[in-house]
């Protein structure tokens, strides 16, 4: 049974200025340590391909929050919600901490689909139960 749904868009210009104004302590505060490690090396490469990967994580995850219904309150963080890809490449949830436990004591499973154009990201995030 569907429990949430949740979309988000981000324009990528947007997280390219907050970068710009508060250097890698925006990353830092929006990206797991896998998924900085992964920006650190995308961003090494290309700068501009850095600022995608980073606006379709901070899109994923608004889009997650919004399927759980819960915002950014806690046990939602930035940190705690990883953004990750399977072999396939398809993207994929892996939750952290009180998060972790608070989505799994519900018997919640998550599906996530994730897309940028140069100016744009876009998530897409359904919640189901599994539990029923």
């Amino acid at each position: 049974m569907i429990v949430g749904i949740g979309t988000d868009i981000c324009d990528v210009r947007r997280i390219e200025a907050s970068l710009e104004r508060h250097g890698e302590r925006f990353a830092h505060k929006v990206l797991s340590e896998a998924e900085l490690a992964q920006w650190q090396r995308r961003s090494a490469r290309w700068p501009q391909r850095g600022v995608r990967y980073l606006a379709t994580r901070f899109s994923a995850k608004e889009a997650f929050s919004k399927a759980i219904g819960l915002g950014m309150r806690m046990p939602m963080t930035w940190r705690s919600c990883e953004i990750a890809n399977l072999s396939s490449g398809a993207p994929v949830i892996v939750l952290h901490g009180p998060l972790k436990e608070w989505f799994e004591s519900r018997g919640y499973r998550a599906h996530i689909s994730v897309t940028d154009e140069t100016d744009y990201a876009a998530s897409f995030c359904v919640v189901e139960s599994v539990d029923q």
